[in-house]
């Protein structure tokens, strides 16, 4: 059967997360109702996202999927600016846990339609009284668009307990508003013909602000004081450069990649060309020619010396080290980098040294000739986007589906 949606309609709801994450940047989001975790792992991505929280009521998902949040060794090469914190909680959305207020961002995506009707209102407490989120997203069926369905049974997944028309979904937002201090947009994804528009959309959405310019006093949950009633399953912190080490190791790794480029360009060439390799001014680090700092390449030794002013004119040292100074601190005392006596030079082993060494190092290797081969790391990178082929993982009741 072709499918009634391109892209599949669950796609087109975590684009329209991912959408308003890129427009407003939130710094903290939790995704209630994560299941499988597909939504969090799109939006691992986005590195403005500081702390970013899944919660379910179904541990045994969450189990089999969380490792899939874990970084991907090129982080460790590239750390980002920020750290970033990924943590799953198993616990229900109609009870309170302190871990999830005040976020910028709550997302919860095909998730209310589970619940059963009486627990509603505790979820909408929950959610808006006490977590006091900035932002919120709400999906779910519209009813009214199930006729237009083929073969859609009363409600489209086995476990929703309700479906709201288009009508029912707007009356429980637009009393969550006044009730708690909020504006909604309305909106979806999956739209209906163009014979059939005052029916709205598949899948209907409804975005959430806190409301600046409404005075008084809002309903707040009867219970303020912090509570956990949550599990902790899962808890990752990504590399950045906001970690110590993690950061003297990129800028080592940095700096001496780009001293090894500049050396063999300056060895490559003949006496009168090495003299003609100069860094632009508009390239070299500000206050050096003031200072009457070198930026030529000398022989010293027999080892290749390698200003450090010139290696600052690269940016991605630049991004690390914004001054001379800063430098020169942050490699003095690095086992890995060799200095000059003032400082101001690296001082690198000349290609002919490395390569007698690196012959030596075989001469003594004994072990067997390495065969295998070394799997590329692409082939290790999940396509976030191929649908789960696991008939038992269920992701949102229906995100499988064309629903």
């Amino acid at each position: 059967m072709n499918p009634l949606f391109i892209p599949p309609l669950y796609k087109q709801r975590y684009q329209f997360v991912v959408d308003f994450v890129k427009r407003h940047k939130p710094k903290k989001v939790v995704d209630l109702g994560c299941a499988d975790c597909s939504l969090l792992r799109k939006l691992k991505f986005h590195r403005n996202i500081e702390l970013l929280v899944g919660v379910d009521l179904d541990n045994s998902v969450m189990k089999q999927k969380m490792y899939t949040l874990a970084p991907f060794p090129c982080e460790y090469l590239k750390p980002a600016d920020q750290p970033l914190t990924i943590e799953l909680y198993h616990g229900s959305v109609t009870e309170k846990e302190s871990r999830t207020k005040c976020f910028d961002l709550v997302t919860c995506i095909e998730l209310i339609e589970h619940l059963l009707l009486a627990d509603v209102e505790r979820f909408s407490e929950v959610l808006f009284g006490y977590m006091l989120p900035n932002a919120v997203i709400v999906s779910t069926p519209n009813a009214d668009f199930n006729p237009l369905l083929p073969g859609c049974p009363a409600f489209r997944h086995i476990d929703h307990k309700f479906e709201w028309t288009k009508a029912d979904f707007q009356n429980w937002a637009l009393e969550v508003c006044r009730l708690y201090g909020y504006v909604v947009e309305f909106t979806g994804v999956g739209k209906a013909p163009s014979n059939e528009e005052s029916i709205g959309f598949c899948s209907q959405i409804g975005v959430f602000h806190k409301d600046p310019y409404r005075s008084g006093t809002f309903v707040r949950s009867e219970s303020m004081e912090n509570t956990s009633s949550h599990t902790l399953l899962y808890h990752v912190v990504y590399p950045s450069l906001c970690d110590n080490n993690i950061f003297q190791r990129t800028l080592v790794n940095e700096v001496l990649y780009e001293a090894e480029r500049i050396k063999s360009k300056w060895l490559g060439v003949s006496g009168e060309e090495q003299a003609g390799l100069r860094v632009s001014d508009a390239d070299f680090p500000n206050g050096c020619q003031e200072q009457g700092i070198s930026q030529e390449l000398y022989l010293q030794g027999g080892a290749v010396c390698v200003p450090l002013a010139r290696v600052l004119s690269f940016p991605s040292v630049r991004r690390l080290c914004g001054s001379l100074q800063e430098l020169q601190d942050s490699l003095q005392g690095d086992s890995r980098v060799v200095l000059t006596g003032d400082a101001l030079a690296l001082v690198l082993a000349a290609e002919e040294e490395e390569e007698a060494a690196s012959d030596e190092e075989c001469d003594e290797y004994e072990g067997p000739a390495c065969s295998e081969t070394v799997k590329c790391a692409a082939d290790c990178t999940e396509d976030w986007d191929a649908e789960l082929s696991c008939p038992c993982e269920i992701s949102r009741g229906d995100q499988n589906g064309a629903f």
